[in-house]
């Protein structure tokens, strides 16, 4: 695939030399070409050469249970996503690769109208059934010589494939071989002559295929065969287009049958040539050709017994109903030749002109029925809801010098708010400096994660430092010294603590290469890792942590062991550092990459094509969860979080897995209480009376139960739900929000109340 993109470059270079004012046209054809159009594109536009490219697959397109099976799935769609406009035979391969597209790429798709979004790019998906040069195979056959010498009364089978395991030959072989058993009153009257084209005669598996065939041949020729009549002939060989056309003419029936097979221009050759006595053609359902060709009679190739019948019911077809569907067949093939699909294919490249492709693009932004899409199910109102984001490229657009990666302002606003609504934690993990990213994003009550997860905060303050080894840190000390010397047009170390970070953003790209070169050998010889960023290298330290283990790390502190029953979380992030958080919550999150990249392999379950959509992504996140009341703290939630798991006691949560959402009423949170346990109702009138018995008074530090403090509102929902378990009571009470604290208490007689945010303990 490099060798034909570089010799295709080449020639789109010499066509633009002639025509300057032309946008050349490249047409792949095959899944041998699958892998050539991003590099011909990278190649064009590196050399400033607009082009349109386009892709058309001769084979079927498998389904998505198919496509994942195989290792290199991602590459192979993202391949062909490097053109512009992408054929199949027919709507069920295009809906195929929509379909592998949305799974495996996380692509933006639109299924009715066909176009699939990768990369900022909108690629148009046609069904273009390929068809033949029908007249050209017409006068063949009023041209042709009478190959076949049989019996006038003798009618003739007739098979035309390669020989190939997708072809059905033995299936077909062992149905003729049923019909004779079946209707012994054929003999003699019927031959099956069967063509079969050599094919990859080196590969052992078509070896066995030939040695399976002929044995089957010979045992049915030896069983059924006359002194006059061979039931079976067999030519294993290419035949000419005459004696092919003269085949076609002088058959009564066409067995077409593969087990799987694209389009199978052999029927439609078949049709074409019928210019005398009409025939009957049998038609796999497994064939792209099935799928327009109604008239033909449909048979599945596996089911020996209905194939044998088929064959049955052509050979004695009447005269009328040939000629009637022969008819019909010949009419459609002829209107739609292999002219009319050229045609339709120049229709759908047109579409893709600079004017129209504007329109395409356009008419396809993201929205909010996108993340309808992606989220619906796994964001509810009621879902407790953890965010984890990167900075650079994915909170801010990336900049050619870190300083310079601002959040847009609109960007803020939203994160301020998100963090504010009750039961959304919303973490920062970046591969810069704590102190950095905190001065970056400026917003107090969220989580912070500096050097790829190695330094965290949290909003009250706690601290998590992952330890460093002591050699590590002389040798961070040497390596800065050392990169001193390249630290020239442009280049420049950024100081992050336990991470340095060589940047080569600003290097003339003339002296990219040497400068890069050296800081290597600079790392190979101080015996430090490098790790590759955008336009720079970095230094970590040797230990088994990223931001996966990071992300983890946050979420157990903040939610407890079992954070993955408790809170939907979603990831994004842009390059490859994030690919550790993405592949370590996989299965358990949702998340997102954001690139633009032609052909990358991604961990992540969709994927965003800029900033814009994150800002998209925030927003209606926001609008599905604004109802809630304002929040309480992280610091808090994490501590409530804590205790809630070290106390054996869950809160409702709507959690489901990003795969497979479905969203839980509250109600359905709470188990059923047990026969020796005791449900009680608390109403309104009966919380009214307590509260206005029981005036706020300031705590006291050796009261074992410090009351409510004043001034306290109470927003309640009714009914509450209460259920008595041994030494503890859980009472639900929706709609408390904000107010509580975890170090205020509310004194009921004979109980202690703890307060997490969606409930209060009551131990007794």
């Amino acid at each position: 695939n490099r060798e034909f993109a570089r010799l295709t470059v080449e020639a789109v270079k010499r066509l633009r030399e002639s025509h300057p004012d032309s946008v050349p046209l490249v047409w792949l054809h095959d899944y041998h070409m699958m892998l050539a159009a991003n590099t011909i594109r990278e190649k064009c536009d590196e050399l400033n050469m607009p082009i349109k490219m386009a892709f058309f697959l001769h084979i079927p397109f498998p389904s998505w249970d198919i496509m994942r099976l195989f290792p290199w799935d991602d590459e192979l769609l993202q391949g062909v996503l490097g053109c512009d406009s992408i054929g199949f035979h027919i709507d069920d391969y295009c809906l195929n690769f929509i379909d592998c597209c949305q799974r495996r790429l996380g692509c933006r798709v639109d299924r009715q109208q066909m176009l699939v979004e990768h990369n900022s790019r909108t690629i148009s998906i046609n069904p273009l059934p390929i068809s033949i040069p029908y007249e050209r195979f017409g006068q063949l056959a009023e041209k042709a010589p009478k190959v076949v010498k049989n019996n006038p009364q003798e009618q003739l089978l007739l098979g035309v494939d390669r020989l190939d395991y997708t072809k059905g030959l033995v299936h077909r072989i062992r149905a003729f071989e049923t019909l004779l058993e079946k209707h012994p009153e054929l003999k003699e009257k019927v031959t099956f002559l069967q063509v079969a084209v050599p094919s990859r005669t080196d590969v052992k598996e078509y070896q066995e295929l030939k040695e399976e065939l002929d044995q089957l041949i010979g045992k049915i020729n030896g069983q059924f065969s006359t002194p006059n009549w061979s039931p079976i002939r067999y030519i294993y060989g290419c035949v000419s287009q005459d004696q092919l056309a003269a085949f076609y003419r002088d058959s009564s029936v066409a067995v077409v049958t593969p087990l799987k097979d694209g389009m199978n221009l052999v029927a439609k050759e078949f049709v074409a040539c019928q210019t005398g006595e009409p025939g009957v053609l049998i038609l796999s359902p497994f064939a792209g050709a099935g799928i327009s060709m109604h008239e033909a009679l449909h048979v599945n190739p596996y089911e020996t017994n209905e194939f044998s019948d088929t064959i049955y019911r052509a050979l004695t077809m009447p005269k009328d109903e040939r000629e009637m569907r022969m008819k019909q067949l010949r009419r459609r093939e002829r209107d739609h030749d292999v002219n009319f699909w050229l045609r339709n294919f120049l229709k759908t490249v047109d579409c893709l002109s600079d004017v129209n492709k504007s329109q395409v693009s356009g008419r396809f932004p993201m929205g909010e029925e996108d993340f309808s899409e992606f989220l619906g199910s796994y964001v509810t109102e009621s879902t407790r809801l953890a965010l984890l984001l990167d900075y650079d490229g994915t909170l801010a657009p990336i900049a050619p010098h870190p300083d310079l990666a601002q959040m847009p302002a609109e960007t803020r606003r939203v994160l301020e708010r998100l963090a504010h609504m009750p039961d959304v934690n919303i973490a920062i993990i970046s591969g810069r400096s704590l102190a950095n990213v905190r001065s970056m994003v400026g917003i107090d009550e969220i989580t912070y994660a500096g050097n790829h997860g190695f330094d965290i905060v949290h909003p009250d303050g706690t601290m998590f430092m992952h330890p460093v080894p002591h050699e590590y840190k002389t040798q961070l000390e040497l390596l800065k010294e050392r990169l001193q010397e390249v630290c020239v047009d442009g280049a420049w170390i950024e100081n992050k603590g336990s991470c340095i970070t060589f940047h080569y953003r600003e290097v003339p790209g003339d002296k990219v290469a040497a400068i890069t070169s050296r800081a290597q050998d600079l790392f190979n010889e101080v015996g430090i890792k490098l790790y590759q960023s955008h336009r720079a290298f970095e230094a970590r330290p040797p230990v088994t942590w990223n931001k996966g283990r990071a992300a983890i790390y946050i979420l157990r502190t903040l939610f407890g062991l079992d954070w993955c029953d408790r809170v939907s979380t979603i990831f994004a992030g842009d390059d490859k550092t994030d690919e550790d958080a993405m592949r370590a919550l996989q299965g358990m999150a949702v998340t997102f990459r954001i690139t633009r990249s032609q052909n990358l392999r991604s961990a992540a379950t969709h994927r965003l094509p800029s900033t814009d959509a994150v800002l998209a992504m925030l927003k209606w996140i926001e609008r599905r969860l604004g109802s809630r009341l304002p929040a309480v703290p992280n610091g808090i939630r994490s501590r409530t979080a804590s205790m809630s798991s070290n106390t054996g006691s869950r809160s409702p949560s709507n959690k489901s897995p990003p795969h497979s959402p479905k969203s839980l009423s509250r109600s359905s949170s709470l188990q059923s209480p047990e026969p020796n346990k005791q449900v009680m109702m608390i109403n309104q009138d009966g919380i009214s009376q307590y509260l206005s018995k029981h005036k706020p008074s300031r705590p006291s530090r050796t009261s074992p139960h410090a009351p409510i403090r004043s001034g306290l509102r109470w927003r309640l929902e009714f009914p509450m739900v209460a259920l008595v378990v041994p030494e503890r009571t859980c009472i639900y009470m929706p709609g408390f929000g904000k107010p509580f604290r975890s170090q205020y208490r509310l004194v009921i007689p004979g109980t202690l109340c703890k307060f997490h945010p969606d409930r209060i303990l009551l131990m007794t």
